[in-house]
């Protein structure tokens, strides 16, 4: 292999050179088509074979067994089969009865009980994809029947089922907590305080369209309609307990809780509420090892695409001047961050993204003296932005393909709240403390 690449000539070139070609093989392979652990595999390959001829290729496949050999990756499997058992019972019908009940009869009340909903439902799955679904397929045809148009309920649906990237369980902290060595536990209690600020944020502008297009407020449920409701879902509140109680009373760690949220789904699906048949388990089993192994194999490629461009100092020759200058201006290293972050995530799965350029912004983010955590509930935040954004954001083609609408109408209603999400990211950035309170609060 490396005689091949001596023959291209790319042993001659700067290291500089070879970057850009890497780049641009990358880029001409997603474009072919190919899955994104192709490009990231055939990138590595070219740094390695025409610049590191010494070393092994062995030493290649070392680094992405041990990026998937962490033990609080454990995590990530579980909480995605919990949120596939929740999708299979009626937990996300009776999060969303509530909220109803409560808030469906104030001014834009349907719409902010939407963003609600998914806000909840995140909050027990941890799944942007999942809370499409879940909440999608209802709340889609309540929003149309009200009066508001189809690009906005779409809009609306796919952008508030993102706070599920920041409200705890998070796969994306997760993913940025083994990138950068954060503590997991930290970073899902500072997602919280984003994840809340956002949803006020889409309240106000459901209030304000719901003004604009005259759409009247629905009857107010009665006290004792409210009462069941609550009575019906509060053992779905379980969830956050035992992930928040448990992680900050020393219970269990994240990988642990993750369990423990596998075992309480269960014991509610098929033991309480007895939606979930012991036959539907193999199904629900299969999506959950299916959506594990991309993960787990996206995880692998970035983690030996990430050790390959951390050994050929890839950070320094593109970040030398801004490592130089962090400690003096360290607004300028987190608008950075969130712009490189934010445009990554539009193109590419947000966890490739986090895993590519946690390290080469690592050196940066250090020297300016910046909150680990307070940086990746703003990772995160634009992983969730990358998620709803066109042209090829994960919950766009979800949303796609359970309202069976083509991609141009799914898109046309996103622009106000991407404007919203990004307002949230420069508050983010200026008050640091949105994020970092609770986290504080509870040391």
């Amino acid at each position: 292999m490396a005689e091949f690449f001596d023959l291209l000539g790319l042993a001659a070139l700067s290291d500089a050179q070879v970057a850009l070609v890497a780049a641009g093989v990358m880029v001409v392979l997603l474009l072919m088509g190919f899955p994104m652990m192709v490009p990231l595999m055939v990138g590595a390959m070219v740094l390695l074979f025409s610049k590191f001829s010494m070393l092994e290729p062995r030493m290649l496949v070392q680094q992405m067994i041990g990026g998937v050999e962490q033990s609080v990756l454990v995590a990530v499997p579980m909480f995605i089969l919990a949120a596939d058992i929740m999708i299979k019972g009626h937990t996300a019908d009776r999060l969303l009865d509530l909220v109803s009940k409560f808030v469906g009869h104030v001014r834009g009340g349907l719409p902010v009980t939407t963003a609600v909903s998914c806000t909840l439902f995140g909050a027990v799955s941890g799944s942007t994809q999942a809370t499409v679904v879940a909440m999608g397929k209802p709340l889609r045809p309540k929003l149309l029947e009200a009066g508001y148009t189809d690009r906005f309920s779409m809009a609306l649906i796919i952008n508030a089922s993102d706070i599920a990237l920041l409200i705890p369980p998070s796969i994306g902290m997760i993913i940025y907590g083994v990138a950068s060595g954060t503590s997991v536990g930290e970073l899902f209690i500072a997602g919280i305080g984003p994840g809340l600020m956002i949803l006020v944020l889409f309240a106000v502008y459901c209030y304000i369209i719901s003004v604009w297009k005259k759409i009247p407020p629905r009857e107010a449920s009665s006290w004792g309609e409210r009462w069941l409701a609550l009575r019906r879902a509060s053992l779905a509140f379980g969830f956050p307990v035992i992930i928040i109680g448990g992680i900050y009373s020393g219970y269990f760690s994240p990988t642990e809780a993750a369990s423990m949220s596998v075992a309480y789904a269960l014991l509610l699906e098929m033991v309480i509420y007895r939606e979930v048949k012991l036959s539907d388990l193999p199904g629900v089993a299969l999506s959950t090892g299916m959506i594990t192994a991309v993960v787990f194999i996206l995880v692998a490629a970035g983690m030996g695409f990430s050790w390959i461009v951390s050994f050929a100092q890839i950070p320094d020759l593109l970040l030398g001047d801004v490592v130089a200058n962090a400690a003096d201006n360290p607004l300028m290293v987190l608008g950075l961050v969130a712009v490189a972050y934010f445009v990554g995530c539009m193109f590419v799965d947000p966890i490739v993204v986090i895993l590519i350029l946690t390290p080469i912004f690592a050196p940066a983010i250090q020297s300016a003296g910046l909150d680990p955590v307070h940086v990746g509930t703003i990772v995160v935040l634009q992983a969730a932005i990358g998620s709803a954004t066109p042209p090829f954001g994960c919950d766009i083609f979800t949303a796609v393909a359970i309202f069976r609408r083509p991609y141009l109408d799914v898109i046309a209603g996103t622009p106000p709240f991407v404007f919203i999400l990004l307002l949230s990211t420069v508050l983010l950035i200026l008050f640091p403390q949105i994020a970092l309170f609770l986290p504080q609060l509870m040391d």
